[in-house]
């Protein structure tokens, strides 16, 4: 017999010297009894080195809501570490009964267990038992868990004689420093169980979807069954896994009972019964998580921040290994509101995609971040639509895409400018039908960027010009006298303002400086733009986007992330700016269309239509919403198209972003008090002279009231026609295109109306060909005096005009004047890529592939 134990010393791997001195002493309780045998082996290993250097476990990181629920985890392994008082006994008793039954007898090395597993797999002619102890199975881990490639892990795993003895005297050295029942902490911490689940809490979570403290004898029995062989007994698998897995379930449910854990009749009663798994996705990154946009934006953060590690390398190694719980921003119930009012109106399928972003004015606090596509990996994806792992929401340095421009939501900081230079609401002056910025424009370095063979024209019921103030040319987002109130107070001036309130383009490149940046010819991203606009609500006071709140470390310790913010404009400008944009409700653009509470804003819509915004606040909430298509901005304008089951004649800042941005405003702030803004200083602001606008409105008032009079007579004639704004279905009173088969009577219409296009003439671009449409006059089309003036809104709306009032096909290597459009033109809208064009001094942009799945740029215009 004893010859036979020896031979089969190979088995285990306890050859050559050493092996054999082993081998004598597990033989000796044959000879001399088990008291001689323990200390002759014990007596090999008389210099112990010290215990073996524990690095701290890979752990996952979690991000958590405001509320402190989990939304998204990383890991490098999927493990939460937990201490063995939270580990239900049962299962304690399980692993201790399989693995290592005499575990609390030995000290680190079980000569009997050795022995036993010696004499049966000598019998079974292999390895059917391991003779290792839970502390010698810890120190195979933990050499594991510090290789740091895939050859030291697998030298780490190798079964050979150097190994065992460095596991057995290793083991011994733990023993010394910690108890038992830190040791078995410690290999239930760092055991795999299969399936993707390192330490017992993640294999509870990812078998049962329980926590390791609430494990029943089943659960328990099935999970210390699975780390024997982890891999073939992983039930994510296939069947065949899972049959192994219960075999082993019930190979431990036996052991227990013949160690009297449990009883005969219990292991029986448990073995008849299924696995019961309830296996759950295997979690990690963004793709897992409930807000994936924000995710997004929050994983960007830690990986391009100094303050998570010196390189980016060690950024993604801190937060997959760290352990860190994060605390962030985002609050359910105003992701919630935005989500739901998005899906409202976009569809996942459409190509065209909508975002919004919230921000709280006063902290930079990011309260919701939405877009209308599913978050994924295929952009061709049949049933849902082209995915993205873009956050369309936010600009490239936080996953985002290009940008698309931003529209006439940029005359908000020409009308800050203006205020800061002593303008009252009241001071204007007369503009023409046409304006070339030929003159009197320079950037911040001094450089003239005058654009003589650029054309300005203003959208549609401003286009014969005549005199604005500076509110009214604010609310009907006149685009002629905001070109030439930007020479007035300064391009540059106009410029740092816009700096001052975090203004960025999306890809990373600085402004564009151009006369036709009050316009809004930069790309941007909603997150950017609301954090700006609350700047106006705060009073001034602008705060950089904040995601993070605090960082907790695996130990407990907690550092907070406070607001980052500066004084970027005179509290009595702001107050002033807050008067003026909240017209935009109740006089202009947005007229309308309320949310029930003060409120302010502006709406922006690009040359071309190729994408629309609207950017607006209250004193507790600012959002911004924004509009494109995902095959590129300029290939595919939001023209003709039809979104959400709604068709547009054309998409302005008025009739989609805008009631998105009202309807999720609304819910995000159902349960908070209605607050004002302060009032504007009047005595400052108040009064103002503008050169024939008293007899202009008075001439208005009179054509409006005639317009009235004449459509409350058709009204009655037709007799339940109905007056429809774009957006719908054509019906009774309603034009093909969505557009109203009468004028409204306002100054400015309800919902966006189409823009007079403006045209840089430049060379051709190459691409990109678009058809052209009928040309209308050279001075524009006019507000809707009858049914005729109408159709022709409807009819001509998107094309671009030469300054000989020429049509002119859609640009190819040149720049359109980006004159944004009193709000109603749309923007640069490729929320996946649109193709970026040269840009000069007009205010054009580089050259950017439409599959890029980002936002692009080039030639566009806003209102």
């Amino acid at each position: 017999m004893t010859s036979r134990l020896l031979s089969a010393a190979a088995v285990l791997g306890l050859c050559g010297a050493a092996g054999g001195l082993l081998v004598a002493g597990l033989v000796m309780p044959m000879v001399s009894g088990a008291g001689l045998a323990a200390k002759g082996a014990a007596s090999t290993f008389t210099e112990l080195p010290p215990p073996p250097r524990e690095d701290p476990l890979p752990e996952m990181t979690r991000l958590l809501d405001r509320d402190g629920r989990q939304i998204a985890q990383f890991y490098y392994q999927n493990r939460q570490s937990v201490p063995l008082r939270e580990v239900a006994s049962v299962m304690r008793q399980a692993i201790v009964a399989i693995e290592d039954s005499r575990f609390y007898e030995h000290g680190g090395l079980d000569i009997k267990g050795t022995l036993r597993a010696l004499v049966a797999n000598t019998q079974a002619g292999g390895i059917r038992q391991g003779g290792s102890s839970i502390s010698q199975q810890l120190v195979k881990n933990i050499m594991v868990n510090q290789a740091e490639s895939d050859r030291e892990r697998a030298l780490a795993r190798v079964r050979n004689v150097r190994r065992k003895l460095d596991e057995l005297r290793y083991a011994l050295a733990l023993e010394r420093k910690y108890t038992k029942d830190q040791i078995l902490e410690r290999y239930l911490n760092i055991a795999y169980f299969g399936a993707g689940a390192f330490g017992v809490q993640s294999a509870a979570q990812r078998f049962f979807g329980v926590d390791a403290g609430r494990l029943d004898l089943i659960q328990a029995a099935t999970l210390a069954g699975a780390v024997r062989t982890p891999y073939d007994t992983d039930p994510s698998l296939g069947d065949a896994q899972r049959e192994r897995l219960r075999a082993r379930r019930d190979l431990v449910l036996n052991r227990m009972a013949e160690l009297r854990v449990i009883t005969p009749e219990a292991a029986k009663a448990a073995a008849a019964r299924p696995l019961g798994l309830r296996m759950r996705p295997e979690p990690g990154g963004c793709a897992g998580s409930a807000y994936p946009f924000f995710c997004v934006y929050v994983e960007h953060e830690v990986l391009t921040n100094p303050a998570f590690g010196y390189t980016r390398a060690d950024r993604e190694r801190r937060l997959q290994r760290g352990g860190l719980t994060i605390w962030t921003t985002i609050d359910p119930a105003a992701q919630r509101a935005a989500e739901r009012a998005i899906a409202a109106r976009v569809n996942p399928r459409d190509d065209q995609v909508a975002s919004e972003t919230m921000v709280e004015p006063g902290t930079g606090l990011i309260r919701a971040m939405a877009t209308s596509k599913h978050y994924g990996r295929n952009p061709h994806d049949r049933d849902i639509g082209p995915n993205t792992t873009y956050n369309l929401a936010a600009d490239t340095a936080h996953g985002g895409g290009l940008g698309l421009q931003a529209g006439s939501t940029f005359k908000a900081f020409t009308l800050a400018t203006a205020l800061s230079q002593g303008m009252r609401f009241g001071d204007g002056f007369q503009t023409p039908g046409s304006f070339v910025p030929s003159s009197g424009y320079r950037d911040c370095s001094g450089r003239a960027v005058n654009a003589p063979r650029t054309t300005i024209y203003n959208a549609s019921g401003e286009g014969r010009g005549g005199p604005y103030s500076l509110e009214l040319g604010t609310w009907k987002s006149v685009n002629i006298f905001y070109m030439k109130l930007e020479r007035q107070v300064g391009l540059c001036n106009v410029v740092r303002t816009a700096r001052a309130l975090g203004i960025r383009r999306a890809d990373g490149e600085p402004l564009h400086e151009v006369p036709t940046f009050t316009l809004g010819v930069n790309e941007m991203d909603p997150t950017t733009v609301a954090a700006a606009f609350a700047s106006f609500a705060s009073r001034g006071r602008y705060c950089r986007p904040l995601a993070i709140t605090a960082i907790v470390e695996r130990d407990g310790t907690r550092t907070d992330v406070p607001p980052s913010c500066v004084t970027a404009l005179d509290p009595a400008i702001a107050d002033a700016v807050n008067h003026v944009l909240s017209g935009v409700f109740t006089k202009g653009t947005m007229r309308g269309q309320s949310i029930g509470r003060p409120s302010a804003g502006k709406t922006g819509t690009n040359n071309g239509y190729t994408s629309a915004w609207f950017a607006g606040y209250t004193p507790n909430l600012a959002a911004a919403v924004s509009v494109g298509d995902i095959r590129g901005s300029y290939r595919y304008p939001l023209r003709g198209v039809t979104i959400g089951g709604r068709y547009y004649g054309a998409v302005q800042g008025a009739s989609l972003p805008g009631p998105i941005w009202v309807d999720s405003m609304r819910a995000a702030l159902r349960r908070t008090p209605a607050t004002r803004f302060a009032p504007p200083d009047m005595s400052r602001f108040g009064g103002g002279f503008t050169p024939g606008l008293k007899e202009a409105l008075e001439k208005e008032r009179k054509k409006n009231k005639k317009k009235k009079e004449e459509r409350e007579k058709r009204d009655h004639a037709n007799s339940g026609d109905e007056v429809s704004a774009g957006g719908q279905d054509a019906g009774p009173g309603r034009l093909a295109t969505g557009q109203p088969a009468t004028a409204t009577g306002d100054d400015v219409p309800r919902v966006g109306v189409p823009v007079v296009h403006v045209t840089h003439l430049a060379e051709p671009r190459a691409a990109e060909p678009r058809a052209a449409a009928p040309t209308p006059p050279r001075t524009g089309v006019h507000s809707g005096d009858d049914r005729s003036a109408a159709k022709a809104r409807a009819g001509h709306q998107g094309h671009r005009w030469t300054p000989t009032g020429r049509r002119a096909a859609a640009p190819r290597g040149g720049h359109t004047s980006h004159a944004s459009h009193s709000q109603h033109a749309p923007h640069a809208a490729a929320a996946a890529m649109t193709p970026r064009h040269g840009h000069g001094a007009h205010g054009g942009s580089g050259g950017r592939h439409p599959a890029d799945h980002r936002h692009g740029g080039g030639p566009r215009r806003h209102r």
